[in-house]
């Protein structure tokens, strides 16, 4: 893959798609279009890299996005829906957008894609995001494009509206914190960076019917991702353990002022569900060191301009 080569990122101004764009820009990529519907967010990427291609567009309708295709080296297909209380809009931004995504790409013959799954398609879950990638998967492994699939457990990393972002955001304005049960729930979080670089390597490499499973490798509860936001973030927060159905029932309760709420009950089905993921070795297979779990939440939270972004959640 040429460093001047055309590459597009669909998605692309979420947590995976502002740290890919990053990386990318990083290691010399010059030539990269952004395609996402959320302008709000395409104007923080415009401030932080002015020479990156932005494009507003809603994938799951057809239009003049599709022309942004032609002449394309490399896609990177990102886009997805995280969470949601109803499937209609896991099916409207997770798979009719990858539909319109994928005939584009046959149209203008992208001759490579890096198609992001998750690791869910694995899990014992069954809950709108996990039926919405699998049907995702389905469909690009369906395509004819040659294509290779990177399924990532739990990101986390710069420019984060969710999980550990909203986690942390939380826990600076509440002086407690509730953890649902023991909080002893085993997590596998991946540092968005270090996957970032994994991508690369993919389409560097043309991985064609490769299907790629990277977990974070450091294994770690969930309490103790708590504690470690609070440590680093030098908070003062009271970490409170509370029942699995008085949580659930907060959640509830939430969800009645909030039509847009950051953690549902889904959610904390998955969070509970027992799932280990079995991932390759970044390091031996690609040449990516991970970073460890403590240095890589010190650059999350503490670096002096990509810590201080926060995405607007779609």
């Amino acid at each position: 893959m040429d460093k001047n080569s055309k590459i597009v990122i669909t998605g692309a101004a979420g947590l995976l798609g502002q740290n890919l764009i990053t990386e990318l820009l990083s290691q010399g990529y010059t030539n990269l279009t952004a395609i996402d519907k959320d302008e709000h967010n395409l104007e923080i990427m415009a401030k932080l890299h002015p020479d990156v291609k932005r494009i507003c567009a809603d994938l799951s309708e057809r239009g003049d996005w599709e022309k942004s295709f032609e002449g394309c080296d490399t896609l990177f297909l990102l886009q997805a829906q995280i969470t949601g209380a109803e499937y209609p809009i896991f099916q409207k931004n997770t798979v009719d957008s990858t539909k319109n995504v994928i005939a584009a790409a046959q149209l203008c013959k992208i001759p490579f894609t890096v198609f992001i799954g998750s690791s869910v398609v694995n899990s014992v879950a069954h809950d709108n995001y996990t039926n919405s990638k699998k049907e995702q998967e389905r469909l690009m492994q369906e395509s004819g494009l040659p294509h290779c699939v990177c399924r990532p457990t739990l990101m986390f990393g710069w420019f984060d509206p969710k999980h550990f972002g909203w986690l942390s955001r939380f826990m600076e304005k509440v002086p407690v914190f509730p953890i649902p049960g023991n909080g002893k729930f085993l997590r596998q979080p991946l540092f968005c960076l270090d996957f970032c670089r994994v991508l690369i390597k993919c389409a560097e490499g043309r991985m064609d019917g490769k299907i790629v499973d990277i977990v974070g490798e450091q294994d770690i509860d969930y309490i103790d991702i708590i504690r470690t936001i609070k440590r680093i973030k030098k908070l003062h927060t009271i970490i409170l353990k509370i029942p699995v159905w008085l949580f659930r029932f907060l959640l509830k309760t939430y969800s009645l002022f909030s039509s847009h709420p950051p953690f549902v009950a889904d959610q904390l089905d998955a969070l509970m569900a027992g799932d280990y993921f079995k991932g390759l070795s970044m390091e031996k297979e690609f040449g990516v060191k991970p970073t460890p779990f403590e240095e890589a939440m010190e650059l999350t939270f503490n670096h002096p301009v990509y810590s201080k972004v926060v995405l607007e959640r779609p």
